[in-house]
């Protein structure tokens, strides 16, 4: 499969979220949606950037998108990360990885010389026509909130 990139198609997906709930690509049809990718709920760095996607949601939502972050840990796993630091994202399940597979984010890692098989820090921003508008590879948390919501008003 080829990497998306930005003009593409975004590809839709309904996954089990935080609280009981659905998420789905098509109920936000005519908003702006952030859908970024993060290897493990509770860890320092995806504990970092999901409290800055909270911290800046009033933002978000001010400028019309919608944040979804995406993670192979279950619905109850990320209640409890979602409890723990007062999140304000919506929180997916992607348990099969069939939603990261689709966005090119299970990639293989490399760590202390090991090879293996996890979720590349990558954010997608889904113009409300469902076409991707940006596309951000191997993030760095330090000013990554700050960027994509720069893009968003840009829209």
């Amino acid at each position: 499969m080829s990497e998306l990139k930005p003009g593409d198609k975004a590809p839709d997906f309904t996954l089990p979220a935080d609280g009981g709930r659905t998420a789905s690509l098509s109920e936000f049809g005519g908003k702006a949606v952030v859908l970024y990718f993060y290897p493990k709920d509770d860890t320092p760095g995806c504990t970092k950037e999901a409290i800055g996607f909270t911290e800046a949601a009033d933002a978000f939502d001010a400028a019309g998108a919608v944040v979804i972050g995406v993670s192979k840990d279950t619905v109850a796993k990320h209640d409890k990360f979602r409890d723990k630091h007062g999140l304000k994202v919506i929180l997916a399940s992607d348990a099969d990885g069939d939603v990261c597979e689709r966005y090119g984010t299970w990639v293989e890692k490399n760590m202390y010389g090991k090879t293996y098989m996890g979720i590349e820090r990558a954010t997608f921003l889904i113009g409300p026509d469902g076409s991707l508008k940006e596309v951000w590879r191997k993030v760095k948390v330090p000013g990554h909130v700050e960027a994509v919501l720069e893009a968003v008003k840009a829209l």
